[in-house]
């Protein structure tokens, strides 16, 4: 179960470029964008013991601020036990031609609990504030969804936010949710029987009409910890899942074998007409590429391998590069 951070940006500008929508047209316009004045991470309490809210915390990076690399906000989410896990926005560079479209709300998903949060950081960007809670018994009886984890904004101006499992634990039950543009729930994206192996991260790439979705494990297996049977009782993922985007049905799925255990972020090329990425393998320490073929199928290879390294005083007797 994870038990870190994960860091969102907000633009030194506020809300992406003037006079158009969020974010930018490219990455390399990104690059020469203006450097961010403030930072949000979420911080967790899951695993220490202290029964306390998760909270949104408001990172100063303006190096010629006097709060420079100093918390200046921490914002409580009202509810104790969520997780709060991978954050994003309610609408990013996928709305860049839509001068209508803001990036105003972060959306932070709460792995355990099923709750969703939308935090409004444009009133005060200095001091986010609670805008609307997505509680789980809401998604549960119009999805059958829950253990929502990494979300994305569409062009669409909808929110989709992989879930892991039902409310049981089940990996069966995995899949993707959407929201709208006010955070209600919409249902399902993937079309019915089309749902992953196992559920993780996200991506898509829209210049090949494509999804690529990565693979965790069971809810009922990491929320108890991490057990290496479970890994033989095939309660963990080895597989990459590619879509039709934005139709949602799953065209192939690539088993990565034993030196792709545990897939987990998944990273396409920062050029959106390369159809290739990476994605990195938190058990077998391997970084996989991800490529489309000639006949218009995907397929993968090794490309980075780590070893392991001995070690004393944790889970297993080696820990994997990924974790170094």
């Amino acid at each position: 179960m994870a038990t870190g951070t994960e860091t969102e940006v907000l633009s030194a500008n506020g809300h992406g470029c003037f006079k158009k929508g969020p974010g930018y047209a490219s990455p390399l316009e990104a690059m020469y964008g203006p450097r961010e004045s403030l930072i949000y991470v979420t911080c967790v309490y899951a695993g220490t013991g202290i029964e306390k809210p998760d909270y949104l915390a408001t990172v100063d990076v303006d190096p010629n601020s006097p709060n420079y690399s100093r918390v200046i906000h921490r914002l409580p989410m009202p509810n104790v036990g969520d997780e709060l896990h991978h954050s994003g926005w309610n609408s990013c560079s996928s709305c860049h031609g839509d001068p209508s479209a803001a990036r105003r709300y972060l959306i932070l998903p709460s792995l355990i609990s099923g709750r969703i949060y939308a935090i409004d950081t444009q009133k005060d960007p200095r001091a986010p504030s609670l805008h609307k809670v997505v509680e789980p018994e809401n998604i549960v009886s119009k999805t059958g969804l829950a253990y929502p984890h990494t979300s994305h904004c569409l062009a669409s101006g909808d929110v989709m936010v992989s879930c892991l499992g039902d409310k049981d634990g089940k990996a069966e039950g995995n899949g993707f949710l959407l929201l709208d543009s006010e955070f209600n729930v919409k249902g399902r994206w993937e079309k019915p029987g089309h749902s992953p192996k196992f559920g993780y991260d996200f991506w898509y790439q829209p210049r090949h009409n494509t999804m690529i979705s990565s693979s965790w494990g069971a809810p009922a297996a990491f929320t108890k910890g991490f057990n290496l049977q479970h890994v033989s009782d095939g309660l963990y993922g080895q597989h990459l899942h590619v879509y039709s985007w934005p139709n949602g049905e799953l065209k192939q799925t690539l088993d990565l074998g034993s030196t792709g255990l545990l897939p987990l972020e998944i990273r396409f090329l920062h050029d959106p007409s390369k159809d290739t990425g990476f994605v990195g393998c938190a058990l077998t320490s391997n970084m996989v590429r991800f490529f489309m073929t000639p006949d218009g199928s995907w397929s993968h290879e090794l490309a980075i391998s780590v070893k392991p390294l001995k070690v004393q005083n944790w889970i297993l007797p080696e820990m994997p590069g990924a974790y170094n």
